[in-house]
């Protein structure tokens, strides 16, 4: 049998070459301005910076929820934040801080991802790495709601503020923007070369994921994310119907 890490590179490289026919998501056009904001405050923002140094030893690279799928996710909960925040009327200094809250988030809410629970234990891990930096108690505890409510078929903890609800359901948008196009160009691949299941194990779930996958369109929570989101799940979709062919035409002989 060949090596099974080596046959899922393989199968990534294929998506991924899927993937490029494909448009982006509308999401990075029609917002780019929130988004460039977003990448601007993210790489700029010392408190943001320096959180960023304490959460990158936690990240796990290895199985498709490290610094990649970290970044993405905080730099587009940032932008969603912006958007969403704007349109609550949220404006200057409250607005950033806003937004470096939901870019925290997005860097804190899988450091314990290969653990059951992760979204708990992961609550729990970030408020120990929050509390000796310059976030106020209310803050913490919006951040680590929204840790907690990040997960997908999952009944969602109230929130009392509008502003701690923001960050939650902004955080979460942006996570689930990523069951899109980078499902299939890179986490899907780094979880499967971490579990190296025999590619017809891969096969015989694939049916399942994808129905996860349409699932989740429905579930989007800020305005914006009911607006872009459902695109991002349709081209995952699209992209997976696809790949799916590929598989079980061109690597019809290693199954």
């Amino acid at each position: 049998m060949a090596d099974v890490t080596n046959l899922y590179m393989r199968l990534r490289e294929r998506a991924r070459q899927i993937v490029s026919r494909l448009p982006p998501p509308d999401f990075y056009r029609v917002e780019n301005v929130a988004v460039s904001l977003s990448e601007s405050l993210f790489e700029s923002t010392p408190l943001v910076v320096d959180l960023r140094q304490s959460v990158a030893p936690l990240l796990e690279d290895d199985f498709g929820h490290g610094w990649l799928h970290a970044r993405k996710v905080a730099v587009d909960a940032g932008a969603l934040m912006h958007v969403e925040g704007r349109a609550a009327g949220y404006s200057g200094e409250f607005l950033r801080r806003r937004t470096c809250l939901a870019h925290c988030a997005g860097l804190l809410h899988d450091i314990r991802r290969k653990r059951p629970d992760h979204a708990e234990q992961g609550a729990a891990c970030a408020r120990g790495l929050m509390s000796g930096q310059a976030f106020s108690p209310a803050e913490i505890e919006d951040i680590c709601i929204a840790i907690r409510n990040h997960e997908a078929f999952k009944t969602a903890l109230s929130v009392n503020t509008h502003e701690g609800a923001l960050v939650s359901d902004c955080l979460y948008d942006a996570d689930k923007f990523r069951w899109g196009p980078d499902n299939f160009s890179d986490t899907l691949w780094a979880m499967a070369a971490f579990a190296r299941p025999p590619l017809a194990e891969f096969l015989r779930r694939y049916p399942s994921g994808m129905e996860r996958l349409a699932r989740i369109k429905i579930s989007f929570r800020t305005a914006t994310g009911r607006t872009y989101g459902p695109q991002f799940i349709d081209l995952g979709i699209v992209i997976g119907e696809e790949l799916y062919r590929v598989i079980t035409a061109e690597f019809a002989a290693e199954i």
